[in-house]
């Protein structure tokens, strides 16, 4: 909720300027803020009490930052230099104490002697500058500050009460200057239109919009700003949640073609083979998606599963289901790779099922075929005709699908794979392609939880498959100090021998191919002080595949696989390590879906602290696929206490995805969570945290559920109205009609 009519007065406009031509023009560019609106909802990040000092010891490394401590003591040096040759350069230092640490400020030259006379032992001020690190100390370099003097002048009325706000800035403009324009602008607070229905915010005992405005900028207590918080956060998820209701409303209005399998059709015939039963998890997911490919209004889910749970087993019945009924099924894959693999897997799964008009097909069979960007011209010919001509019942593609030549002949259900890596434009086109809307399987492997799920995908039905198949193996996890203690590292590759002997095969990741040409541009950046120790690059697959093929390996058959290699030659890496005739696979993360080798038992991850969270539990649920126990081992050259390790300590812990992906997601902002989803878009939550905030995202989602099925239109509701256009400027607009 960005903007409210009474609050669209431009920061800056030729003849009268809110703030100062110079200050909104800064504001504009760096923080994205252009009305008064978006400054009222220019929230503080955290308040700061004026007795109490900000935790110096935490500064977090060449980030800007804003501290409140004392001056514990300041000295005038004079040094020799280029510019001052005769002993007259001049150099500053004040040390500043919170009590938990202590943090160095320099200025020099000219710029020595205002802080020189203001900042004497004893003094409190604010100051604010980017953290860097000379001799082995946290410094800050020539810091802008502002003393706070506590005796009844400006300072005071700037900052009203005890609490101190202090708000996301940028090295142009400090946070007192953005508190000081929020103080101009804070009277207009009183004109915001109230998004919320009346019945609700009473019901709730919410504060109104203004009032929780004045107490986020200007808390007298921590009970104010806690008041303002609870207040804010209901705003953001109730217009969220609405704005995805009234996508969810208005694809139930859509027709679509129902599709019901027959009795004893190609459903029945591939459920009779199968070698196992399905999981009680399978079955009820399997319910949920044949009772939405029965009705008359396009099916949206989202099926989300642990690897290894089973899901293409689940997506491939539904396909099925729908060529039973006379329609066609289109899987999209976000690689080549995972297209192949999908379409190995099925054919072989199907069986003479899938070889429909081909001799010893079975009479229920139908053509399974795949089409990506890299086949020959004949073969992709026969498939865009068997698509078209509707002998091919199912096809398997890479984005290839979307191209304007494919037409089908009536296609009923599309399933996309690995949802984040498909632009919503690829999902779009291909929905397209039916004679009417499609039904729409999502399937994601990255587990999702619940709240990220209804607030990302809040337009979405969810089935989750949480059960893992029978005869699944356990994997075990362990971090590989690599650093602390190099004979581990030497075990790692001495128990990726032992695999090899019993006939098992093992996976090395990397996180580079390793023919990169060094990019000019990235070479000339500076260096942060993380790398001053001179971090090497990331290990790459080339290197990696030469140095262990010579040592520790030597005498296995090691083959690599990466992104860049040619597809029919990826293509022939994974066959031959799918058939047991490679021992070692060194690749990137190429195989991270969809890649299903039983036989391979150990995966050693290099560098592992370069990987997400959800990024290593994708990788090392490629092993343990078979009968044989699964080995993972996370190798980093990362220090015990840092966060690095802490992360990898968590993977390492539990193989409950969903437990991951909660901790990578308290690790990382949501805006990470949310813009990948939104086409990019900037996050529209600047109080609402996705994880903490649980409830109030389930209860705001029945609400706006209840409210649109109302008042689809929202007449009733204008405030929530103009917040939603708000919200939804053209880029968003688009992403919700395209979902």
């Amino acid at each position: 909720m960005d903007l409210v009519p009474a609050l669209e007065e431009p920061l800056k406009q030729p003849l009268k300027s809110v703030l100062g031509p110079a200050t909104a023009k800064v504001m504009a560019e760096h923080l994205g803020l252009h009305t008064v609106g978006d400054l009222l909802h220019h929230y503080p990040r955290r308040y700061e009490e004026r007795g109490q000092l900000t935790h110096l010891a935490d500064l977090p490394m060449d980030e800007h930052v804003t501290v409140v401590a004392q001056v514990a003591d300041a000295r005038l040096h004079s040094f020799a230099s280029a510019k001052a040759p005769r002993g007259k350069g001049q150099r500053l230092e004040v040390t500043i104490t919170d009590g938990s640490g202590r943090l160095q400020l320099v200025f020099f030259g000219n710029g020595v002697h205002k802080p020189h006379k203001e900042l004497l032992p004893g003094t409190h001020a604010m100051f604010s500058g980017k953290v860097s690190v000379f001799n082995r100390r946290l410094q800050l370099a020539h810091p802008a500050y502002e003393l706070l003097r506590g005796d009844g002048e400006e300072a005071v009325e700037t900052w009203a009460g005890a609490l101190i706000p202090i708000y996301p800035a940028t090295a142009k403009l400090e946070s007192w200057k953005i508190g000081k324009a929020v103080q101009t602008v804070l009277p207009a607070a009183e004109e915001a239109l109230d998004p919320l229905p009346p019945a609700l915010r009473e019901d709730r005992g919410l504060l109104p919009l203004p009032e929780a405005l004045r107490k986020i900028h200007r808390p007298h207590t921590k009970a104010d700003v806690a008041d303002a918080r609870s207040r804010l956060k209901w705003d953001e998820a109730f217009v969220l949640q609405v704005a995805l209701a009234r996508r969810r409303h208005a694809d139930a209005q859509l027709p679509a073609v129902p599709r019901m399998p027959r009795p004893d059709g190609l459903l029945t015939a591939f459920d009779d083979r199968l070698p196992f039963t399905l999981t009680e998890g399978q079955q009820k997911v399997s319910k949920e998606i044949f009772d939405d490919l029965a009705t008359e209004h396009p099916m949206h889910r989202l099926l989300q599963g642990e690897v290894g749970s089973g899901k293409t087993l689940v997506a491939l019945r539904a396909m099925l289901a729908v060529v039973d009924a006379g329609g066609q099924a289109a899987m999209l894959a976000p690689t080549e790779v995972l297209a192949q693999q999908h379409h190995r897997s099925i054919t072989e799964m199907m069986g003479d099922l899938a070889e429909g008009g081909m001799l010893g097909g079975s009479e229920d069979a139908t053509k399974v075929v795949l089409l990506t960007g890299s086949m020959g011209a004949a073969a992709r010919r026969q498939a865009l005709l068997d698509l078209v001509t509707g002998e091919a019942g199912i096809v398997i593609g890479t984005h290839a699908l979307i191209e304007d030549k494919v037409q089908f002949h009536d296609l009923g259900l599309v399933v996309v794979d690995e949802q984040h890596r498909f632009g919503v434009e690829q999902r779009d086109a291909l929905r397209g392609k039916g004679k009417q809307p499609p039904h729409l399987l999502v399937m994601t492997a990255t587990p999702i939880p619940r709240t990220v799920a209804m607030t990302v995908f809040g337009d979405l039905e969810t089935s989750v498959l949480d059960q893992l198949p029978a005869g699944r193996s356990p994997i075990a996890s362990h971090v590989v100090p690599a650093a602390d203690k190099p004979h581990f590292l030497a075990r790692a590759w001495e128990r990726v021998r032992e695999e090899a002997a019993n006939g098992h095969q093992a996976y090395v990741v990397c996180p580079r191919i390793g023919d990169e040409e060094d990019d000019p541009k990235k070479a000339g950046k500076k260096k942060s002080p993380e790398d001053e120790a001179e971090k090497r690059p990331p290990l790459a697959v080339l290197d990696v595949a030469d140095q262990l093929s010579r040592g520790p390996l030597q005498g296995l058959t090691v083959e690599v696989l990466h992104g860049r290699m040619n597809p029919d030659d990826k293509d022939a890496v994974m066959r031959r390590f799918a058939a047991g005739e490679t021992d070692v696979l060194i690749a990137t993360t190429v195989i991270e879906v969809g890649v299903n080798v039983p036989n391979a038992t150990v995966m050693v991850i290099l560098d592992a602290d370069r990987f997400g969270v959800s990024q290593l539990h994708q990788l090392r649920g490629r092993v343990g696929r078979g009968t044989a126990p699964g080995l993972c081992l996370l190798v980093t050259e990362m220090p015990e206490a840092g966060a690095a390790r802490q992360r990898l300590n968590a993977v390492a812990s539990t193989l409950d995805g969903f437990e991951l992906s909660r901790i990578d997601l308290e690790q990382r902002r949501e805006g990470d969570v949310l813009g990948q989803a939104q086409s990019g878009a900037r996050t529209s939550l600047r109080v609402l945290a996705v994880i903490e905030d649980e409830e109030v995202i389930a209860e705001a989602r029945e609400e706006a559920t209840a409210v649109v099925a109302a008042d689809p239109e929202l007449q009733r509701l204008p405030g929530l109205r103009t917040a939603l256009d708000a919200l939804l400027d053209e880029e968003r607009e688009q992403y919700l009609e395209k979902g």
